[in-house]
């Protein structure tokens, strides 16, 4: 089996993740780019004898690397030399497309063109001459639309042809400069192959353009090959830099620029024919009502809250189907292990720990699904544009409320995501008011306290929370821009792409893909938080209890065998009802005296000074302290603690009912879980993209911001008598 490596490669919002999904499906694997924190996608395909090794580059819309996506996309193609690229562009924008095409056949690479949502573009009365456009630019073209799954067998069959043809194909035709320039780049690729003799790295020309581009990084590249060259390079195209200064009154990277579109509107002249629409453009339409300056913020609002009251009320069914598979393991456990330190560990640490959390994917499924659906269907980009007025209220911009809005996700890419940011003022304070979005870690916590405590009207509870995030994350933002981050405003014009109908294909594969994050914890930190929280609520061991539960048990099963006796010789004889609760009772009494008097009993009430004017008692203050390591820990931790290793449905909410929680005091909670640091991983994040200081500085503040808030909303909700 032959393997080929196809680079996909495009502008932002042309479709080609969808068709990078529909390619690969589920086998794909995630990671980052060398040097960078830009995820890097690839997957694999088999098709006729071939074994495809597919590698989505990140969107950009051009390879002059001023932003990190633009380097990771321009090194793989120069340094992996994939067998060809496939340049993804949106038929409905095709002269802006063309741009970063240009620049890709300039790099020597075998280049497929897909011309994806030609059915937009025909909607909008574009019609293009594919046939022409393969003529003139040397490279086979084929339409596709990839959330409808269309042209997606050519688009792999062309790729291997061209893979398979090059060197003897073409990488397409280059762009032609106006005479002066051409002169110029001949001249410097003249002086490359002398002062650089032997197989080039890169291609020549391209490589004589980007000097003249002033391009640093491929100068920074001839110095390591040979600096005492590499510094007679760059004198010989300062020199040519300058004539084209001379001859033309502008930047020769303007210049170049000026060039390439020249050549491109001539593409499109020839290729592109405009008739009159068929019927008004519904993107433009949509836009009227859900961008709309009274009416886009509340439809947002809505939107986000019908997902959590969605989340909620629908993932509340598979919740209860896992919950009961959950309590029947444990009871089966219960039953046939020896009474022993193993199965303590099994039912009480490993099944109560993990159980409690896992009973919660359903829930995590949904969110993202939602997530996705805003996505694919080009709102996501709305609620930057509608955020935009918001954000300059903290003296950012709606581009900074794109990292934020993917903390709904996870805190820790959202971070990442703010190298996106040009201004570091303003990617420090987007880092620092980031924690504050809820991730989807915190919605474990939320839905076991909000379902246990507020019923029916949880999912809003639960959207409630949210919000307030955004707005915390507001406040706080207005207030470091106005002391410890002082700047101007920025400009910020964003691309909204065109609606469209996302396939549920696509949909599943961004749900999956996301959700395996969470799945993942449950065999690592999940299950090790279980097992560390199990031992230290088991040793050290009581050996004198402050009553005699042994013998009172043993008491009431001689009671019960006696009552059972005397039921006669019935074969369905069972043990009072009342008795096998005063055993249920006897045992949970047991346990809870064993945890209180254990290492994590006495680090409990340690920090109970701390937790208890916030409403929350020992265990759940403990819970919180172990939610340092990941969000999820805390449902474990609490599942651990309150001692739910039995079989009895929705045993957690009833030991959260027992304990004297109030839904005063599971507010406060949720409050705090909001507001205090996510995670370690985000601290480490923060550490990595920031500072040491600005790390530490973000583990007090949220801390701090969570006890204040937590305490004026338990203080003051006793007060109103709640």
């Amino acid at each position: 089996m032959k393997n080929v490596t196809v680079a996909l490669a495009g502008n932002p919002n042309s479709g080609k993740t969808t068709i990078f999904n529909n390619l690969t499906g589920a086998r794909q694997k995630v990671g980052n780019w060398p040097g960078v924190t830009v995820e890097k996608k690839e997957g694999t395909l088999k098709r006729n004898g071939y074994e495809l090794k597919i590698v989505d580059l990140p969107g950009t819309y051009s390879l002059t690397p001023f932003s990190i996506e633009e380097i990771a996309a321009r090194d793989f193609i120069l340094d992996e030399k994939p067998d060809v690229v496939v340049n993804i562009i949106d038929a409905a924008n095709l002269e802006r497309s063309l741009y970063l095409a240009m620049q890709i056949m300039e790099l020597d690479r075998p280049v497929v063109f897909a011309l994806n949502m030609a059915d937009l573009a025909r909607s909008k009365g574009i019609s293009i001459d594919a046939q022409r456009l393969s003529i003139l630019l040397d490279v086979p073209v084929i339409f596709t639309v990839g959330n409808r799954d269309e042209g997606m067998d050519e688009l792999v069959e062309t790729a291997v042809r061209a893979a398979e043809s090059f060197p003897r194909g073409t990488s397409g035709r280059k762009v032609k400069y106006n005479r002066e320039i051409e002169s110029l780049i001949s001249e410097l690729k003249k002086q490359l192959e002398q002062h650089f003799p032997g197989d080039q790295p890169h291609p020549v020309r391209w490589t004589a353009i980007k000097l003249l581009e002033s391009d640093q990084v491929v100068a920074e590249s001839l110095a390591e090959r040979s600096p005492d060259l590499a510094q007679k390079m760059t004198r010989l195209a300062a020199k040519s830099r300058f004539r084209l200064e001379t001859l033309f009154h502008d930047d020769p990277e303007i210049v170049l620029t000026d060039d390439r579109y020249g050549f491109i509107a001539g593409i499109v002249k020839e290729v592109v024919t405009l008739s009159p629409r068929k019927r008004a453009d519904m993107s433009r339409n949509i836009d009227l009502l859900l961008t709309n300056r009274f009416l886009g913020f509340p439809i947002f609002i809505f939107f986000i809250w019908a997902m959590f009251q969605l989340t909620f009320s629908l993932g509340a069914y598979p919740m209860e189907w896992i919950e009961s598979g959950v309590s029947l393991l444990s009871g089966q456990l219960d039953i046939l292990l020896p009474h022993g330190l193993l199965k303590d560990l099994l039912v009480d640490g490993i099944v109560a720990g993990i159980g409690s959390v896992i009973v919660f994917l359903p829930n995590i499924l949904i969110l993202f699904f939602c997530i996705a659906l805003f996505e694919d269907t080009g709102y996501m980009a709305r609620t930057a544009f509608l955020m935009d007025r918001v954000m300059h209220m903290v003296g950012l911009h709606g581009k900074s409320f794109i990292p934020m809005l993917m903390g709904f996700g996870c805190n820790v890419p959202a971070i990442m995501a703010t190298r996106s940011l040009e201004n570091r003022k303003d990617r420090i304070l987007t880092i620092l008011i980031t924690p504050f979005m809820s991730c989807s870690a915190r919605l474990p916590v939320y839905i076991i306290l909000a379902g246990t405590f507020f019923g029916t009207r949880a999912g809003s509870v639960i959207f409630g929370l949210y919000f307030t995030g955004i707005v915390v994350a507001i406040v706080s933002g207005r207030l470091f821009r106005s002391t410890l981050l002082r700047g101007e405003d920025a400009p910020f014009v964003m691309e909204l792409p065109p609606y469209r109908v996302p396939m549920l294909k696509s949909l599943v594969i961004h749900m999956w893909d996301r959700s395996k994050m969470f799945l993942k914890k449950m065999g690592g930190v999940i299950l090790v938080g279980s097992i560390v929280i199990w031992a230290l609520s088991t040793f050290p061991r009581v050996e004198t209890y402050s009553r005699d539960y042994s013998g009172e048990i043993e008491k009431l099963n001689r009671q019960g065998h006696i009552a059972m006796a005397a039921q006669g010789e019935h074969g369905n004889a069972q043990m009072p009802g009342q008795m096998v609760a005063g055993i249920l009772e006897l045992e949970k009494l047991r346990n809870q005296e064993q945890v209180e008097r254990s290492f994590i009993g006495g680090l409990g009430k340690a920090m109970e000074p701390l937790f208890s004017p916030l409403g929350i008692d020992w265990r759940s203050g403990v819970a919180l302290v172990t939610g340092l390591v990941a969000k999820e820990v805390v449902v474990s931790t609490m599942g651990v603690l309150y001692g739910i290793g039995d079989s009895e449905p929705d045993a957690l909410k009833a030991a959260l009912k027992k304990s004297g929680m109030t839904p005063l005091s599971a507010l406060s909670m949720m409050v705090f879980v909001l507001l205090y640091v996510p995670c370690l991983a985000t601290i480490f994040a923060i550490w990595k993209e920031t500072s040491a200081g600005w790390a530490c500085f973000n583990l007090l503040y949220t801390t701090s911001m969570a006890w204040m808030a937590s305490f004026l909303l338990y203080q003051g909700g006793k007060v109103l008598g709640f």
